[in-house]
């Protein structure tokens, strides 16, 4: 399965926007992805990142950070920076985030169509 196919099966299985019962799911997928990285799967990464700022648990901050910065500059520019800043998660105001979000889902919603 090629990275473009991995990354529309993580979306078919969860959505742009995960249940928070996913939520240890979606970081051990990153996490794996990290320790095992596959050349080109920056869409694949920058999806379960963005999967996981959008639970809005902030103690995700430091995984979000390792995936933008322990693998190679291609990825680590395809990963948002609001996703790791703990001052933007605290100061975004609910339509703030929405906006960022929504940017987030119509960029794959374009990507994959």
């Amino acid at each position: 399965m090629n990275n473009e196919q991995r990354a529309m099966k993580l979306i078919k299985k969860y959505g742009l926007r995960p249940k928070v019962n996913h939520h240890s799911e979606i970081q051990m997928l990153l996490q794996k992805e990290i320790d095992d990285y596959q050349k080109g799967s920056s869409d694949y990464l920058r999806i379960l990142c963005g999967m996981l700022y959008s639970l809005g648990f902030i103690e995700d901050i430091p995984l979000i950070k390792k995936a933008k910065y322990s693998i190679n500059m291609d990825v680590g520019a395809m990963i948002d920076f609001d996703w790791i800043d703990p001052e933007t998660w605290e100061c975004h105001e609910d339509s703030e985030r929405e906006q960022l979000l929504a940017s987030f889902e119509a960029y794959y919603q374009n990507y994959f169509n």
